[in-house]
């Protein structure tokens, strides 16, 4: 078989030959059988819990450090640049010690995603997402535990859609800003690009934590920045406040939508899947 060259390089450099890996089944029944799916779904959870309690905690404490009521300094604390960095920075962390055994998602919108594109089947990406959003519960719920009264007085790091934006502002955000999200873990973990640049060190747990970093700063003027529904859904659950539930939707149905538009422009637009399926068909037919 043919290998690659690498394009502007050395001409004596081969990449590693590469094959597709074959789609995940739609029903994987025989993982239920298997300790690495639960260690899987185990590592979800746990990396989801830490996924919030370090963020939301990082939320509270920016909104008290800045809170005018005690005459705080209002340029104190972390502020919006560092809530972006400990949600990023997070991502980063949890998906290098994960991705070896779960794949690293933490997020329903990726797990979606890599659902449609047919990396995981319908078994796992239900019971990923399950994890995810329990995960997501504990983890407020460690929050509220320590820090009662910061936690409800500031908000529980609820997701709300933020005055004067509308309800489409809000949505196009989320569907934007997970569309970076996923299209970039598409990107990162792309076993055909891994194999043709294997000379140069890909660690993608990084571009990953930097996408989530960017998107926040952009959004969390906005929505505060949900692209994950699990965070969403488990800092509501907790804060359990009118508005946070009012908006709820918007941080489902966008990243859905998002994850959606992603994995369907880099599988068949940017790795052209669906013209290769024909060509393939086509030469078969003529043999």
């Amino acid at each position: 078989m043919a290998k690659d060259i690498e394009v502007g390089g050395h001409s004596d450099f081969h990449a590693k030959d590469y094959h597709d890996p074959p789609p995940a089944p739609l029903i994987d029944v025989e993982e239920l059988t298997k300790w690495s799916f639960y260690r899987a779904i185990i590592a979800e959870f746990i990396a989801t819990l830490l996924f919030l309690y370090i963020t939301v905690l990082t939320v509270i404490g920016y909104k008290s450090q800045t809170d005018p009521a005690l005459n705080t300094d209002q340029c104190g604390g972390v502020g919006l640049l560092g809530i972006a960095w400990a949600f990023g920075g997070m991502i980063f962390i949890l998906v290098y010690c994960t991705a070896g055994i779960s794949g690293g998602h933490i997020n329903p919108a990726v797990t979606f995603g890599l659902f449609l594109a047919r990396k995981v089947s319908l078994v796992r990406a239900i019971l990923y997402m399950a994890a995810q959003c329990l995960g997501a519960i504990c983890g407020c719920g460690l929050v509220k535990a320590f820090q009662k009264a910061y936690y409800n007085r500031y908000g529980g790091g609820a997701n709300e859609l933020a005055d004067g934006y509308s309800t489409g502002t809000g949505l196009g955000a989320e569907i934007i800003g997970t569309f970076v999200l996923v299209y970039t873990v598409f990107s990162a973990t792309d076993p055909k690009r891994n194999a043709r640049d294997s000379h140069v060190p890909v660690l993608a747990p990084l571009p990953i934590g930097f996408a989530v970093f960017m998107v926040h700063l952009a959004t969390i003027p906005v929505t505060g920045t949900g692209i994950n529904p699990a965070r969403s859904f488990g800092a509501a659950v907790i804060y359990n406040q009118e508005k946070a539930w009012d908006d709820q939707w918007v941080f489902w149905v966008g990243p859905f939508i998002g994850a959606a538009i992603a994995a369907f422009y880099y599988q068949f637009v940017l790795r052209a899947s669906a013209a290769k399926s024909i060509g393939s068909f086509r030469s078969s037919s003529v043999i």
